[in-house]
């Protein structure tokens, strides 16, 4: 297969990179034995949410970091220890530098700055350790090029501070000023830039026309070309390359639009990953559980407890989740319990074997037990650290799930997620659009807010006056904020002129009875009521437009994409592609923000096609609720 493994990941050359950093821009050392030089690391928040979702405290440790500190806080001076930075080269960032350079806080720096610094900057930082006596302390200053997080092996986001500067309701404000939008827009390409860097490889970029993903790519289509026209600092040669890895085939960067589908944003959903996403608080890999302090717990009269919060990391050495994370939920909870009953069974096996052990009398048969089970016992022992973090994370997932399952239940989201499905792939409905609304048990308010607003964009005809005023009382009556329906009703006028209404495909879901083994009484998760549904197969609109594009198959959805080759000497304004064969690997990036549907709808995608790799980017990382609030923003203007 000719295919090689550097899109197999971003995580592992953005983690190759960080690792570099931390060892003062050297490969890291393959020997065990070699003892690491113990450092500081001092980052910004831009760089701890960089490092965070890829290395763990620990893998820290092991690389030498004792102490890793946020560059505005309070640091004390540590002579005799290098210290290694990260952070944005922005002008306080800057200024602490040279203030620290100035009370000479360690004994040499290492400067890493996570998108290109610029030359009055650096001349600022040569100047003030001129002032401080310092120079032959700042060791080196490099240009990292990590300006995106990788939260999964095939999925980046842009930020996480500041992810109100590039979020959907900055782009699309009515009253946004042509300056601003290039800020945005050189915002975004300058992390798109950096993940290139990362990557090594130089994509063909298609895009649709007119909107803000074309921005983007014109822009990214510039840098990438005087990037590569500078042969002496070219980024994309040589040694740079992390050893030049490079498949003959370069991979296919597909900017999408948000507006291109504004419904799955608002999709209530059924995976594991993207519920918790949903319905939980979830971001940069960690979840936060707010554990319950009930108010029955407390006596009467006494103050109610403050609830504790509990954090879990989802992480990729976690075998369950990446196992699950895709999953309906049903199959979730039914493999949380295999887990639970396998570890049980493990657990009893240890105490059997320690009860044995207490063996008294001396007689033949407690001998000849003895010597078999020291064996038994001996294995049991050594796969006891093994089996306490199986415990770990089965009770981390017991928590998780079992919080998911609490919102299913009370908010019905089963049903939600069933009805919307039929709404979006056209099916025949069983019950009306204004029962789930007026149902005061079904959901919340903003429940009823994202059905209606999914049934309002993918209705081929919209509801007439009368009927939209009839939904518009039951709406407010059910306690809705309307601000959002204003801003999809001039969405959908707007787009109406631009494009037919998004696909969704034949999705469809069978509800297949319900849950036969989580049913039994043992179980952990009570599921009554809750339906099981099991998904099928269907591809998303983002997913259709990369499967069009990657195929090379003429569509009238994609036709008449635009398409960039940066390699090509002159910018020749074409959308003709030059190359015939379908690509192997592609990125799909969504301007204005993406979700964990898409992410998954596309990861089950690409294991439909062998040998295809696809990886998912988006400028920001919403759930429904956040990007309602936007949408209601808008709407009120």
């Amino acid at each position: 297969m000719a295919l090689n493994d550097y899109l197999a990941s971003v995580r592992s050359p953005q983690g190759i990179a960080l690792k570099r950093m931390l060892n003062f821009n050297s490969p890291p050392l393959k020997k065990a034995a070699a003892e690491p030089v113990w450092k500081v690391l001092i980052y910004d928040r831009f760089g701890q949410d960089i490092i965070s979702p890829l290395l763990s405290v620990k893998e820290l440790r092991d690389m030498g970091i004792t102490l890793h500190l946020l560059l505005h806080s309070d640091r004390d001076p540590i002579p005799d220890v290098p210290a290694v930075y990260f952070l944005m080269p922005t002008e306080e960032n800057i200024d602490r530098i040279c203030q620290d350079l100035r009370n000479q806080l360690y004994e040499s720096y290492y400067m890493n700055f996570i998108s290109a610094i610029s030359r009055s900057k650096l001349e600022d930082i040569a100047s003030a350790a001129l002032a401080a006596n310092a120079v032959s302390q700042v060791t080196k200053v490099f240009d990292q090029y990590l300006n995106f997080i990788s939260l999964e092996d095939d999925m980046f986001i842009l930020c996480h501070q500041n992810k109100e500067l590039i979020s959907y309701h900055a782009i699309n404000r009515a009253d946004i000023q042509d300056t601003d939008m290039e800020a945005i827009m050189d915002t975004v390409v300058d992390s798109l830039f950096c993940f290139f860097v990362t990557l090594g490889a130089v994509p063909i970029i298609r895009c649709p026309r007119g909107n803000a993903a074309e921005m983007v790519a014109v822009k990214l289509d510039k840098k990438l070309r005087e990037n590569l026209r500078d042969a002496r600092n070219s980024l994309f040669t040589g040694d740079s390359m992390t050893g030049g890895q490079f498949s003959f085939q370069r991979p296919l960067f597909v900017l999408a639009d948000r507006n291109m589908d504004m419904a799955t944003p608002l999709h209530h959903t059924w995976t594991y990953q993207a519920l918790i996403h949903d319905v939980l608080d979830f971001h940069l890999n960690r979840v936060v559980l707010e554990e319950g302090g009930g108010a029955e717990a407390s006596p009467a009269g006494a103050r109610p407890k403050k609830k504790a919060r509990k954090t879990y990391d989802l992480t990729a050495a976690d075998s369950f989740w990446q196992k699950h994370k895709g999953s309906p939920f049903p199959e979730v909870a039914e493999s949380v319990q295999e887990e639970l009953d396998a570890y049980r069974a493990q657990e009893d096996e240890v105490k059997r074997l320690k009860s044995i052990m207490g063996l008294e009398g001396e007689d033949e048969a407690a001998i000849s037990m003895l010597s078999d089970n020291t064996a038994k016992l001996t294995s049991a022992v050594s796969s006891l650290p093994e089996l306490l973090e199986k415990k770990r994370l089965i009770d981390l997932h017991t928590n998780v799930a079992t919080a998911v399952l609490d919102h299913i239940k009370s908010r019905k989201l089963d049903v939600y997620f069933e009805y919307e499905e039929k709404l979006m792939s056209k099916s025949a409905l069983d019950k009306s659009l204004l029962d789930i609304i007026s149902d005061p048990d079904a959901g919340t308010p903003e429940d009823k807010m994202r059905l209606f607003l999914i049934f309002y964009i993918t209705a081929q005809q919209a509801p007439s006056e009368s009927d939209l005023e009839q939904y518009k009382k039951a709406l407010v009556d059910a306690g809705c904020d309307l601000s959002s329906l204003n801003y999809i009703k001039q969405w959908k006028a707007f787009t109406k002129m631009a494009t037919a209404p998004a696909n969704y495909g034949n999705s469809g879901v069978k509800p297949m009875g319900l849950f036969s083994r989580v049913m039994n009484t043992g179980s952990q998760f009570v599921m009554e009521g809750v339906k099981n549904l099991v998904l099928k197969q269907h591809n998303l609109p983002v997913t259709r437009i990369l499967d069009n594009l990657m195929e090379m198959k003429s569509h009238p959805e994609t036709d008449d994409y635009r398409y960039f080759d940066p390699k090509m000497l002159r910018g020749s304004e074409s959308s003709i592609p030059r190359n015939k064969n379908p690509f192997q690997e592609a990125i799909v990036f969504v301007v204005g923000g993406g979700n964990y549907i898409e992410y998954q709808n596309l990861v089950d995608y690409s294991k439909s096609k062998p040998g295809r790799k696809v990886l998912y980017g988006c400028s920001e990382l919403f759930n429904a609720s956040q990007f309602m609030k936007q949408l209601a923003q808008l709407g009120q203007k």
